[in-house]
């Protein structure tokens, strides 16, 4: 039986909008304690990360920590030329500071003409709306990361991060444009992909 991705798609947004402050930091608080036991994580210097929107699992934590690891992190800029996105460098004080420009979307996004192309970092976490146990993520339906990654070759280390009702158990349908993960990471489980 195959999943309806127009239904699933939008009972997991519902889902998402609807976890409290409360379960997001518990959740974020589980995910982080999981990624710097990881050796993805703590062998990275250049990391990918997404700025939490539309109820996506927080990353407030997960920047902090690696500014406080001294790790270099990169937010994602959509380019309007090709609809893939580059990876911004920013400092503490910038996020701190809330210095972001908002895009259309809904988003926000690093001020800056230029980025590096996603190859150059060696750990990109990523938002989804699913995944399933084989490693394929359904994202928000833009396919932005899909594009960005078709070009990438094996770099960089894909890290899906996800609350765990993300997690689906049925086979998801996969595209060949759609861009597996490497691992997925919940509150409450790790999970390794051979891509």
């Amino acid at each position: 039986m195959s999943v309806d991705l127009k239904i699933l798609r939008k009972q997991l947004r519902h889902q998402r909008r609807v976890v409290s402050s409360f379960q997001q930091k518990q959740a974020q608080q589980k995910v982080l304690q999981q990624l710097i036991r990881l050796k993805s994580f703590q062998h990275a210097k250049k990391i990918g990360v997404y700025l939490h929107a539309f109820g996506e699992l927080n990353t407030n934590q997960i920047i902090e920590y690696c500014f406080k690891q001294h790790k270099q992190v990169y937010l994602p800029m959509i380019c309007n030329m090709n609809q893939q996105l580059h990876w911004v460098k920013i400092t503490q004080q910038q996020y701190r500071n809330n210095r972001f420009s908002h895009h259309p979307f809904g988003m926000k996004e690093p001020m800056a003409s230029r980025g590096l192309h996603v190859s150059k970092l060696d750990l990109l976490i990523m938002p989804l709306l699913a995944c399933d146990i084989y490693g394929t993520r359904i994202g928000m339906g833009g396919g932005y990361y899909d594009k960005t990654l078709a070009s990438a070759g094996q770099r960089p280390f894909r890290l899906g991060i996800a609350h765990d009702f993300q997690l689906i158990e049925q086979r998801l349908h996969r595209e060949t444009w759609d861009q597996p993960l490497d691992a997925l990471l919940t509150p409450s489980c790790y999970l390794y992909f051979k891509r």
